[in-house]
């Protein structure tokens, strides 16, 4: 077998890949089939999406450059080479999402009389409503700092909005600073609705920074102001636990929530009206460079007006209305147990709804028979009815188990929140093994049933989370197959308890058996094709990046097997090269939904093996987790997987990206009279009522 050999040009950096799919996401907002406030949201996911790359992967990078890391990727650049083309593509892409909200998005939301009323353009009326504001609600808990050597620079909270007040005179004290610092309250709203007869409009809208800026010489009585600038800083976020020296992983995380914060500074944003000495202040007192500096052409903290949409009462500027259906078996039959008895039953999120999830918790926390429940969890909503469930369990007698992995990135003060609600019910709450999160999905119920206990299971790619089940694509498998159950049962011993990892019969499991795996299942394929057979792969998934995977999957395109990757994020691998991946396509889908599931498809000479995981292609996946990936066994189940999570895809030619050998990516044009979103196809299929438009 002849291995390919993999020169850095072969790979696409994890960074720059990341920011590429951001671009993806930012060219949702110029779709003009997309409804216009839903364009707003998606410059507001952008801005969401561009805080946590700052906060965690741009944060990195500055901390190896620190450290004079002169290490390099698998794509050869060192963290100082990575940083400088970031910094220049992450400054190209802000400036465009500034020019599409104020030339294309605003504009076409105040000709709908949805209006951001601009302070040089208040009216007598208006501007008197505004006053009123500011004394009623706003100046009343406003604490103006003014810098002198007994008031410091203060600081700053992550992502906090601030005003840096430029000032002249002297106050009261004698005292005569030029420069104070003003913190807009976290809890107030960012923008606020003015009524319609005195906006003159059915929504008009006033930004809280343009209320600050018209009245912020009230906070400093008898001085001149003579400029206030917005800023906020972005900080690195990352929390960091020793590994070896924890004793209490709960504890120590709960130490570290408080100074994330307050973590180093990784960017700057200011008002385009900032002079450059202010901003030179305010980058020192940070310490950043002049590269860390985004000047914005409006709000410097453009995530808040994702509330906006949910404010506006206009159907016809949202995606339409869609109803998930539940599976007709479930329908039939109340009695989940009895209905997974009959047969596996698939659930295909956010098309199918996350009810049966739910209910299967639900009736085994009420049902006298249920003996034990166990399950794990990633992320939850606060309000999650499955962790009420849960406790319902424990104070019935049950014996419950939850696995709360405390280490989820930005979740982690709510998974100390539920896993002490948990404990105080009486459950047996473990936060799985020190230096591997558990990522895996899995819910396990022990039901007593004519002198026997049976197992019940669902296995899933998607979080235990009902408010993203409804906008991310996941799939779920119910099953009571005893197999299948058994090894769900291991790794639940595994994460509980001290002992060897056993052999499993159908489960391929991370940290363990994954990796080795799945690269056996792409040499098969390989080995295939040059016996002349037909080889096929087809994998769907979050981003792929691992190293030993790509050279896998580039020795199987040159043995002449077809490999389509559908990678919603960053894909380090380079399709379409002659010699190395010819045989490889690569593709995007980015629509209403965010695409979440990871199904992978081996040919296998017929056979058509298909698999469901938690685990996307990642390094950390595969050896730095606790996951699984399960086969599906029911010929039915691994056909509808097939139809409806990889044949769509394929066929999508309206929000699909095609990755080009040079790792850009180009969006699929439809072709004349036929035009398929995927996303749309299933809602069609699968929805109980489908009104969307795509």
């Amino acid at each position: 077998m002849r291995s390919v050999k993999l020169d850095p040009e072969y790979f696409v950096n994890r960074e720059l890949g990341i920011l590429a799919f951001n671009r993806r996401v930012l060219a949702q907002a110029e779709d003009e089939r997309v409804p216009l406030l839903e364009r707003l949201k998606f410059l507001c996911i952008f801005s969401s999406n561009m805080d946590e790359f700052f906060e965690v992967r741009v944060a990195g990078l500055k901390e190896q450059i620190r450290f004079k890391d002169t290490s390099a990727g698998p794509d050869g650049l060192l963290p100082k080479q990575v940083f400088n083309r970031v910094s220049a593509e992450a400054h190209a892409l802000v400036d465009h999402q500034y020019k599409i909200l104020n030339e294309v998005v605003l504009p076409r939301l105040a000709e709908q009389d949805i209006k951001f009323l601009r302070r040089g353009h208040w009216n007598a009326t208006q501007s008197e409503w505004i006053r009123q504001y500011f004394f009623r609600d706003l100046m009343p808990i406003l604490t103006p700092i003014g810098l002198d050597p007994a008031h410091p620079f203060p600081r700053v909270l992550n992502k906090s909005l601030n005003f840096a007040v430029e000032l002249e005179g002297k106050d009261a004290f004698g005292r005569n600073s030029g420069i104070a610092i003003v913190q807009a309250p976290r809890a107030l709203p960012r923008v606020i609705r003015m009524p319609s007869e005195i906006a003159g409009c059915e929504y008009g809208f006033v930004f809280l920074s343009s209320i600050l800026h018209a009245h912020v010489s009230e906070l400093f009585s008898g001085m001149q102001v003579k400029g206030c600038y917005q800023f906020r800083v972005t900080r690195d976020s990352d929390l960091t636990v020793d590994d070896e020296d924890v004793k209490d992983l709960r504890v120590a995380l709960q130490g570290e929530l408080t100074h994330r914060q307050y973590g180093d500074g990784v960017r700057l944003e200011v008002a385009d009206n900032c002079p450059e000495p202010m901003s030179a202040f305010l980058l020192g007192q940070f310490g950043l460079g002049h590269e860390d500096l985004y000047q914005v052409n409006g709000l410097v903290n453009l995530v808040r007006l994702m509330q906006i949409p949910d404010s506006v009462d206009r159907p016809d500027l949202k995606f339409r209305r869609y109803t998930p259906s539940t599976p007709r078996e479930l329908n039939k039959d109340p009695d989940i147990f009895k209905v997974i008895r009959k047969g596996d039953i698939l659930l295909h999120h956010p098309y199918q709804s996350f009810n049966p999830v739910i209910e299967f918790i639900k009736q085994a926390a009420e049902d006298p028979q249920v003996l034990a429940i166990k399950q794990t969890f990633y992320r939850t909503s606060a309000d999650s009815t499955l962790m009420m469930s849960l406790i319902d369990a424990a104070r019935r007698g049950k014996e419950v188990t939850v696995v709360v992995e405390l280490m989820a990135r930005f979740d982690e003060e709510a998974n100390i929140n539920w896993a002490a609600k948990l404990e105080n019910a009486g459950a047996h709450v473990v936060y799985g093994v020190v230096g591997h999160k558990t990522h895996a999905k899995m819910a396990m119920v022990v039901r007593r049933e004519d002198d026997r206990l049976r197992r019940y299971v669902h296995l899933a790619t998607g979080n235990y989370h009902q408010r993203t089940a409804r906008l991310y694509t996941d799939f779920g498998l119910l099953t009571c197959q005893e197999e299948i159950c058994e090894d769900v049962n291991d790794v639940f011993a595994q994460l509980t308890g001290l002992g060897k990892a056993t052999k499993m019969r159908h489960l391929w499991q991370s940290p363990f058996t994954l990796h080795s795996r799945l690269i056996k299942a792409i040499n098969n394929e390989a080995e295939l094709a040059r016996g002349g057979k037909k080889a096929r792969i087809i994998a769907k998934m979050n981003a792929l990046l691992d190293a030993d995977i790509i050279r896998a999957l580039y020795d199987a395109s040159n043995a002449g097997v077809k490999i389509e990757l559908i990678v919603r994020g960053v894909c380090a691998l380079r399709p379409g090269i002659p010699g190395i991946s010819e045989n490889i396509t690569v593709r995007s889908i980015v629509g209403r939904f965010l695409e979440h599931t990871r199904i992978f498809y081996f040919h296998n000479s017929g056979e058509e093996n298909v698999y469901l995981a938690s685990a996307d292609w990642m390094y950390r996946n595969f050896f730095r987790r606790i996951e699984v990936c399960f086969p599906l066994l029911d010929s039915k189940i691994r056909k509808r997987v097939i139809k409806e999570g990889l044949e769509p895809y394929l066929k999508d030619n309206l929000n699909a990206w095609e990755m080009l050998p040079d790792s850009s990516y180009r969006r699929r044009a439809a072709r004349r009279g036929y035009e398929f979103s995927a996303q749309q196809y299933l809602m069609t299929e699968l929805g109980q009522d489908v009104l969307a438009d795509l």
